[in-house]
This record gives structure tokens, C-alpha cells and sequence, in this order.
């Protein structure tokens, strides 16, 4: 199979879709890569390193998106990338179309295949593909939080630990799963005062084992959700509900409770973000305010990290785009349930029922689009 890779044009996107140790296997399985050029030097991967590993350097993304049968991403086509986009060839990389009606509705139009990371399942039921960015978002989400409650970027001016005599910051993660898992490890680690929110007993559990009175583990309710905004210095928006649009946890009048420079990040953003007053941004400009409190809302989080990321996501995606290329687009689907669910579009037709309902849009089961093929 002809595998594409570009380079990734969103807004100070650095990662790349595969490394050359993928391109590697590929190669050795008996299939052929084109690797835009340029593509992987955001992370430190030169295009030399990708000629050893056995790809065909190409001058430009038109040039990919002709050939390619399969297109490996990260980030959601651009503008630009959808309008190259055509039948007969399939796109693989993070889609998160639930709050983004333009996108669906160009990628319906060209008759690729989209098969979306965040989708897919494993025989657990969990996110394979997901987690890995999941776990560097959650753990850079401190990182980013942190620089934001310093004076000069509008925060409140606190150290999120402390200092010997020194009340530590109040760090509140809403959501218990990879994204809120790992940011609390990481507030923890610095000496924080960390409240943990979700209605999951068994994750309020599960991070009650791990952490003891180190942490405090909260049911979530709306009057609880209020009581602790208040109190926070530093909020994690860590909601995520599989392909769907996050909800609007915290509305903008709680703003007007919370502390005087405050910080917010939401890192459900992709997927619309949990806080009413949020939109994205960019790694260029990631913050803006409101009510006195900063709002963090990078949408590609996990791209000023590239190098970490690309690998970290490769290691989870490999598996999947070799049994894509090695069986063909239908066979892999049709012979793994779990990679199936990935499917977000084919044939003209949307294929993922909470993005149907997120957009109002009228969505077929992934079989019954797969049945039109086999």
C-alpha cells in the first residue's frame, strides 16, 4: 500500500504522524512511503532519518495527497488538506468533528474514508489511541497551569507548592480518567492542594488508593462543582465523552465566584470544552480572559511537546495502520470491531452516531456502511 505522510500545518503543530522507526516497519512489511518534505524536523526527526528508514522524500502535500491510498496525520485536516482529500483513499489521525460542523460537512464532500484515533476501541472498551496524548495533555496541563497563575501571564501570582510557610495552590482536575488521572499525579508531585472531581466511584477509587490523604476525592454535583470553583486557584478541565461534545460544566456567571486571577484549562477544548466561556486557541496566543480569570484552551496541547507526543502516539497507532495496510482498509475493518468504531466517514455517509447527534446530522452504523462495501 501507498502510505502519505504530510507535514502538519495547524498553528505551531510540531509533531508528525509517524517516526521514522514506523516508517521503518512499514517499509519491511513491503509497503511504500512518501514523506512530505520537512515533515518531522518540529520533532527532530530530519528527512535523512526517514530515507534510512526506507520513505521517498516529496516536495509537497498536493503531491502526497494524489498518490497516498492511506493518509497518516495527527491533527484534523485543515482547509487546505481537505480540499485534496478524495475518493478511493483514507485518512487515519485525530478528527474531533463533534463540535466542528465545517469540517464534517468538507470531508462528507470529498468521499474519503476518515477513520478517527479518538474512536477507537479496545476489548476493554478503553481508548487506546487516545490515551497516550491523553496522558501528555493531562501531565502538561499543571505544567501550562502553572506558568499561567504567575503575575505576569494575569494569574493569581502563586506558586502551585508553596513554600515553607506558604499556603500551596488549590488545584481542582474535574475528571478522574487519563486526562485527570495524570494532571493530579502532577499537582501532587509539586506539592499541591488537589480536589479531584467525577461521578465515577470506582476512578474516585482507584485515585484513592493511589494518593491517600494526599488528595481529596469529591462525588460530583453541581453545588459541589460550585463550592469547590470558589475555592480553586487552578481548574483542570478534564471531562471527555467518547466522539461526543463535552458538556458545559462550568457556566460563566460561576466565573464571577472565583478568585481573581484564577486559571482555567480546558483540556476538553477539542471536543468543545467543558467551560461555557471557552474557546480555542493557539500555542501562539494560548491565553485570554475573562471575568479576571485566564483561560488556557490549546487545542493541540500535545504539540509543543512533539517529540515526546509523536512517539508516545506512535507507539499506540503503529499496530493499527500496519493492519490497515497489511489486510486493506475494508478487511481490517471488518475483521476488527475495535478499529471499526474508529470510523467516522465513508462513502459521503457520516458514521459516528454522536457526532450525528452532536450536529444534528443523520448518521449510519459503521457495519451497515462497511456492508455497502464487502
Amino acid at each position: 500500500m501507498l502510505i502519505g505522510l504530510p507535514k502538519e500545518i495547524k498553528n505551531n503543530e510540531f509533531r508528525v504522524g509517524l517516526t521514522p522507526a514506523s516508517v521503518h516497519e512499514l517499509c519491511q512489511a513491503g509497503h511504500e512511503v512518501q514523506v512530505e518534505k520537512s515533515a518531522g524536523v518540529g520533532c527532530g526527526f530530519e528527512d535523512a532519518d526517514f530515507k534510512t528508514a526506507g520513505a521517498s522524500i516529496i516536495q509537497s502535500a498536493a503531491e502526497i495527497f494524489k498518490a497516498a491510498e492511506l493518509i497518516i496525520k495527527v491533527k484534523e485536516p485543515q482547509a487546505e488538506e481537505r480540499a485534496l482529500l478524495h475518493q478511493g483513499q483514507t485518512l487515519f489521525t485525530y478528527l474531533h468533528l463533534a463540535p466542528d460542523i465545517p469540517q464534517t460537512k468538507e470531508l462528507l464532500a470529498s468521499g474519503a474514508t476518515c477513520i478517527a484515533y479518538e474512536t477507537v476501541t479496545d476489548s476493554h472498551g478503553h481508548l487506546p489511541l487516545l490515551a497516550p496524548m491523553s496522558e501528555v495533555a493531562g501531565r502538561m496541563s499543571i505544567q501550562a497551569g502553572a506558568h499561567c497563575l504567575e503575575k505576569s501571564q494575569q494569574g493569581r501570582g502563586v506558586l502551585l507548592g508553596g513554600v515553607p510557610g506558604v499556603e500551596p495552590a488549590t488545584v481542582l482536575v474535574i475528571g478522574a480518567g487519563v486526562v485527570g488521572s495524570n494532571a493530579t499525579q502532577m499537582a501532587v508531585g509539586l506539592g499541591a492542594n488537589v480536589v479531584v472531581l467525577d461521578k465515577s466511584l470506582d476512578a474516585l477509587r482507584h485515585l484513592d488508593s493511589l494518593y491517600g490523604n494526599r488528595i481529596k476525592t469529591l462525588f460530583s454535583t453541581k453545588h459541589t462543582l460550585a463550592d469547590q470553583l470558589r475555592l480553586a486557584d487552578l481548574v483542570i478541565g478534564a471531562v471527555l465523552v467518547p466522539g461526543a461534545e463535552a458538556p458545559k460544566l462550568v457556566a460563566r456567571k460561576q466565573l464571577k465566584t472565583m478568585k481573581r486571577g484564577a486559571v482555567i484549562v480546558d483540556v476538553a477544548i477539542d471536543q468543545g470544552g467543558c467551560v461555557e466561556t471557552s474557546h480555542p486557541t493557539t500555542h501562539a496566543e494560548p491565553t485570554f480572559v475573562v471575568d479576571n480569570v485566564v483561560h488556557y484552551c490549546v487545542a493541540n496541547m500535545p504539540g509543543a511537546l512533539s517529540r515526546t507526543s509523536t512517539q508516545a502516539l506512535n507507539n499506540a497507532t503503529l499496530p493499527y495502520i500496519l493492519e490497515l495496510a497489511n489486510k486493506g482498509i475494508k478487511a481490517a475493518l471488518s475483521e476488527n470491531s475495535d478499529l471499526l468504531q474508529g470510523l467516522s466517514i465513508m462513502r459521503n455517509q457520516l458514521t459516528c452516531s454522536t457526532v450525528g447527534l452532536a450536529q444534528r446530522r443523520r448518521a449510519i452504523l459503521p457495519e451497515e456502511a462497511l456492508q455497502s462495501l464487502l
